[in-house]
């Protein structure tokens, strides 16, 4: 692939300057440089081959990973990134993220003693975060505070609400697609709120790019978009587009990809001039079809098929943007994918042959898709925002170790102090409903409020162990709830595989095992996300005929962890879900008698 227009980029000017603390949770000063960065390492030595990197951008830092051709981690390292939280409102900066990207890697490649020019492909996994920027490639700000740093609306940002409501009053075909309703985590009411809010910015926006594409378009200066985004994320139809694909009709295939009335009909059809060209680049010569993936999303958003390309670019800019990283120039580049679905393909290969039954995500096939909007996040909010927290960190850090690892202990000891018959029954007077930030799926309702039934006075770090454990637990009912409207459509889902941050946490594991009643398979590689972004990467550089190859190649079986045998869990979980399924419809039954009462 050619090298496109040349940019002229303006994201080399100095942010703020990081501090080695951390700011305050609300707003996150940030820098391009000194970094703070977390950094690991494999204890063994790296084999001679070939060496893939995966850079995954999330929430709250940048992390980069290098694997060696059996996909065993080398070096990881993590870079913060800055966040402004106001309310609904959650914003972020292309800048600041790019120069987060650059330290992890630097980071990653020097703890596994790898030099630039050994890296022989590169994949992007991201939030769906949604980026502005105009024809240079500069940001534009998409904030009220007219900051042009901000261009990022952050996933979880919850402004568009009414935007998403009165979308999804139209009850338009292409929402049959999506689970029949648009989420405000969506770019549709995203993209109108802008539009109706901040027109100066709107009509300076050359790009809208979701995050994970705009760091392939910031490393190579290619701006198509990878089908995993703009069909998940976008309402794009993968299903119409890969048909027309196989009839190698180009024109026939855009059409069919976008629902254009749909567009028109939501006031955003001036995003269809030239061939929709603000939102999404899709191009013949872009598409490996042997390496493509087709999946579709019932519960709450998604067709989401993937395609894969080879970029290679030479051009000074270009060159620069690779020397900003420590790697050479022109090293192939992975289409990029969503956080959640590269975490898929570092792990679907990993079942053991105990368990291969369980089916791996097949090129042309169908993936139902269904999200909570807050799990990590809302364990960090229960545990940081209790008075026992700061201590219980300080003990942490003095032990080295995690404030997750210290809470699990105090729950043994308290089982063993109450003579509990195991631990999940601590919390029987304890309930959580986790729609902390909404409820995404199965019932697609933002409005949703977290509940927490059987607070007392006590301020212990044993209160706090007790609030954790409820939580865990309600994030795992919200699974159960998803898994089972699935199963009730159709599935037959009867294994999870877990991966990222919280599939280490071994209590977390346990408790959906048991709360779902099936086995949990962990990958040998706990870095998922990562893994799955190198094998891209992989791909790209065509050491892989396929995906399917890459995936067996590099993925590696893990650990099983099934559920209790003793039929007192799985009695006692039937009747907290019984519960937890209670707490959303009082709730729905509250809000009508409140609505009443102020008409």
């Amino acid at each position: 692939m050619s090298a496109g227009k040349k940019k002229v980029w303006s994201d080399t000017t100095p942010l703020l300057h990081r501090r080695n603390s951390p700011p305050p949770p609300s707003y996150h000063s940030s820098s391009s440089f000194p970094f703070t960065v977390e950094m690991t390492s494999s204890s063994s030595p790296r084999r001679v081959g070939s060496l893939f990197l995966g850079i995954d951008v999330g929430t709250s830092s940048a992390r980069a990973g290098v694997f060696d051709d059996k996909g065993k981690l080398l070096g990881t390292a993590s870079s913060p990134i800055q966040i402004w939280k106001e309310g609904d409102i959650v914003e972020q900066s292309s800048t600041d993220i790019w120069h987060a990207v650059c330290a992890s890697v630097k980071s990653a490649c020097s703890l596994a003693n790898v030099a630039g020019h050994e890296v022989t492909g590169i994949g992007f996994a991201a939030t769906c975060s949604l980026v502005a920027v105009d024809s240079d490639g500069a940001p534009v700000t998409v904030s009220w505070s007219g900051d042009s740093r901000r261009n990022v609306i952050v996933w979880m940002d919850h402004r568009a609400v009414k935007q998403a409501e009165k979308i999804n009053s139209f009850n338009s075909p292409v929402l049959q697609y999506c689970g029949g309703a648009v989420s405000p985590e969506m770019q549709p009411p995203k993209l109108l709120w802008v539009k109706e809010n901040l027109p100066e910015s709107w009509s300076m926006v050359f790009r809208w790019m979701d995050l994970s594409d705009w760091l392939s378009y910031r490393a190579t200066g290619d701006d198509t978009r990878s089908l995993c985004t703009t069909v998940c994320k976008w309402t794009y139809l993968g299903h119409a587009h890969m048909q027309q694909m196989k009839e190698k009709n180009l024109r026939d295939m855009e059409a069919c990809g976008w629902d254009d009335d749909f567009w028109e009909e939501i006031g955003l059809g001036d995003l269809l001039e030239g061939h929709h060209a603000k939102i999404v680049n899709l191009t013949w010569e872009n598409f490996a079809q042997d390496a493509v993936l087709l999946f579709q999303v019932i519960l709450w958003v998604l067709v989401l098929p993937l395609q894969l390309r080879r970029q290679e670019f030479c051009t000074e800019e270009l060159t620069h943007s690779f020397q900003e990283m420590g790697l050479r120039a022109g090293i192939p580049v992975g289409t990029s994918l969503i956080d959640a679905h590269a975490g898929g393909v570092g792990i679907m290969e990993s079942v053991p042959e105990s368990d291969s039954e369980a089916k791996a995500m097949l090129p042309e096939y169908w993936l139902t898709e269904g999200g909570q909007s807050a799990t990590g996040a809302l364990l960090d909010y229960i545990i940081e925002n209790h008075m026992a927290s700061p201590p219980l960190a300080e003990r942490a850090a003095s032990q080295k170790t995690s404030i997750f690892a210290l809470l699990n202990s105090i729950l043994k000891t308290m089982m063993q102090e109450r003579k509990s018959p195991f631990v999940a029954a601590l919390t029987e007077s304890t309930h959580v409903l986790p729609d902390f930030h909404g409820n995404r799926s199965p019932i697609a309702d933002p409005k949703s409020k977290g509940i927490m039934c059987g607070l007392t006075l006590d301020t212990s770090e044993g209160q706090l162990a007790l609030l954790y454990l409820a939580t865990i637990q309600g994030v795992a009912y919200g699974t159960r709830h998803i898994v089972e409207h699935c199963n009730a459509h159709g599935h037959k889902i009867n294994t999870l595989l877990a991966c990222g941050g919280l599939s280490k946490n071994p209590l977390y594991v346990q408790e959906h095992a048991d709360i779902m009643g099936c086995p949990v398979i962990l990958p040998r590689e706990s870095e998922s996300v990562l893994l799955g972004a190198a094998i891209l990467g992989a791909v790209a550089a065509k050491k892989y005929p396929t995906l399917m190859e890459a995936m067996k190649a590099l993925n590696a079986a893990g650990q099983v962890v099934r559920p209790s045998q003793d039929p007192k869990v799985k009695k006692y979980h039937d009747a907290k879900y019984k519960i937890f399924r209670e707490l959303y419809e009082q709730q729905l039954s509250q809000r009508s008698a409140m609505a009443k009462a102020l008409d």
